[in-house]
């Protein structure tokens, strides 16, 4: 599948392929924990995991063909935002390109992210607000990163390893699919950048992080999938504890240092 997603990028030179390599990687972790296996009478892959990467596929696919010379008009923005990569690949119009297709692709298939279960949708909206995030510090350093916003573009490029780690969760989940247990069995396990990350930088700035990228990414309705704090995409927002969990002396000291602002 990660070859078929290479073959959607029309002339892949070196500067575009080093895009692609962000998005094969984060699609190699889906293959290996079976997100994307086949689903027989029930078992097997995840049909929400294989339904959003099929959307993005096309929106690629698309994208490849108006950019080939194929006539026609994009089918919707993302689709849009996706030639525009193709036609000037920085990191911003990836950004925008890439999180478009993704959250048109998450509003489209809620339905079948209600069937995953709890530790599943926490993490599908966990993913969410890290790749929004990574996007704005490559759009928005100063928002995103305050008084640190020279060092935000290089943290955010998905060029470079860095923004592999905002989505790593190989060394938290296993490599089987769906997940069993209790929920904080996995977000204990959580590596310590991770945490930093999601309690000390995303979690004070995730109303404004909604209320940013559904400007950038012309999508007014993803502002539905967040409430006062609490990502609610596929989640009942009153459950707000595993959202709000205990902040670490390194959270607190990010909070304080680089408090959220515009």
């Amino acid at each position: 599948m990660t070859a078929l997603y290479e073959r959607t990028v029309p002339g892949l030179t070196d500067a575009r392929l080093r895009y692609v390599r962000a998005v094969t990687a984060f699609m190699r972790w889906q293959i290996r924990r079976g997100l994307l296996a086949p689903t027989v009478d029930g078992s097997g892959g995840s049909p929400w995991w294989r339904a959003v990467n099929l959307s993005h596929l096309r929106d690629t696919a698309e994208a490849g063909a108006l950019a080939s010379g194929m006539g026609g008009a994009p089918s919707s923005p993302a689709v849009e935002l996706c030639v525009e990569f193709v036609a000037r690949p920085t990191s911003r119009n990836w950004y925008r390109a890439h999180n478009a297709s993704i959250v048109s692709a998450y509003l489209d298939h809620r339905e079948l992210a209600a069937d995953e279960n709890s530790i599943e949708r926490f993490f599908l909206n966990l993913v969410l607000t890290r790749v929004l995030y990574a996007h704005a510090l490559v759009a928005a350093p100063r928002f995103a990163l305050g008084w640190f916003a020279p060092l935000a573009p290089l943290l955010g490029d998905p060029r470079v390893g860095m923004t592999g780690i905002f989505l790593s969760l190989r060394r938290v989940l296993p490599a089987t699919y769906p997940l069993r247990g209790e929920l904080r069995d996995y977000t204990d396990a959580e590596h310590g950048f991770g945490r930093l990350l999601d309690v000390g930088f995303v979690g004070p700035r995730l109303d404004a992080l909604y209320d940013w990228s559904a400007d950038e990414l012309m999508i007014p309705e993803l502002r539905s999938l967040i409430s006062a704090g609490v990502p609610s995409y596929a989640w009942d927002p009153d459950d707000s504890l595993p959202w709000r969990p205990r902040v670490g002396i390194g959270a607190a000291l990010a909070r304080k240092v680089i408090p959220p602002g515009p």
